[in-house]
């Protein structure tokens, strides 16, 4: 059986936020097809999001050229130990910033978890900029309220042992990328505990066309499909078998989110998630 060739990783293009942030960007595809921009979640990375799931192969292979970026605290981009530099102002204007340097004036948008979190506020925010967006696994509110800040800087400053589940969790998870700082990511989460990373607000909700995923063993699911309806032009998949973590990996949610992406949200023919 032959092994399915993987997409390379190019060398990052690296672009400077407004307050002196490097940002690790990649690009696939020609220059003159239409662009999706590819936001990861949390403790991922541009490769791990959508390189090693197949994602960059299926949107190129569908004719679509894809600009990827590692958000600041991930990847190659530079990892802030503040958790000030870890607002949603913040991640919103690194993607203008991104987009204003490729000079591309829109983008078809493509988020998970903490990427489809940035991706709602920039559709709402940067509302000209965005054509239409998949958003996977959307988080309920402050995703990473329950983490245990000081159990976590006990971890990093002498390694004692974690024993909040849920910390645990989020340690171990951070830990499986490699060069991950665990250090910005517990910033970053307290960035979104205290700063302005609260729950999407369905009152202000994205006018573009929006095709929502997300797995139906995530507990998540029914906050991601009560968001959905809140959309105007919306339509909602749930992604079968998976959780939040293994959800990107999935055909069922690649499949129809390529489709979606190649002109799929042109048609119209979306599902009203309202029933």
């Amino acid at each position: 059986m032959a092994v399915p060739q993987l997409t390379e990783m190019p060398e990052p293009q690296y672009v400077m936020s407004g307050e002196g942030v490097r940002l690790a960007t990649y690009t696939w595809g020609p220059d003159d097809a239409p662009a999706v921009l590819c936001v990861h979640g949390f403790a991922s990375s541009c490769r791990d999001n959508w390189v090693a799931t197949g994602w960059v192969r299926a949107l190129t292979r569908a004719g679509l050229r894809v600009l990827g970026v590692d958000q600041r605290g991930h990847g190659a981009s530079d990892k802030p130990h503040d958790a000030s530099a870890y607002s949603m102002g913040a991640f919103v204007d690194d993607l203008r910033t991104v987009l204003d340097t490729y000079l591309i004036d829109a983008v078809r948008y493509a988020g998970y978890s903490l990427g489809a979190r940035v991706g709602w506020q920039f559709a709402v925010d940067a509302a000209d900029r965005v054509d239409a967006a998949v958003l996977g696994g959307i988080p309920d509110g402050r995703p990473l309220a329950r983490l245990d800040l000081g159990e976590a800087r006990r971890f990093i400053d002498d390694g004692t042992a974690v024993t909040d589940p849920v910390t645990r969790n989020y340690v171990t998870l951070a830990e499986r990328v490699p060069g991950n700082d665990l250090a910005a990511l517990i910033a970053l989460a307290e960035g979104m505990r205290f700063g302005d990373m609260s729950d999407p607000d369905p009152s202000r909700p994205p006018q573009q066309p929006v095709l929502f995923a997300t797995g139906t063993d995530d507990p998540i699911l029914e906050r991601s499909r009560m968001l959905a309806t809140a959309a105007l032009h919306a339509t909602f998949i749930e992604i079968p078998g998976r959780h939040h973590f293994n959800a990107p990996g999935s055909r069922d949610f690649r499949g129809p989110a390529v489709e979606f992406l190649s002109d799929g949200w042109i048609s119209g023919e979306l599902d009203d998630p309202r029933g």
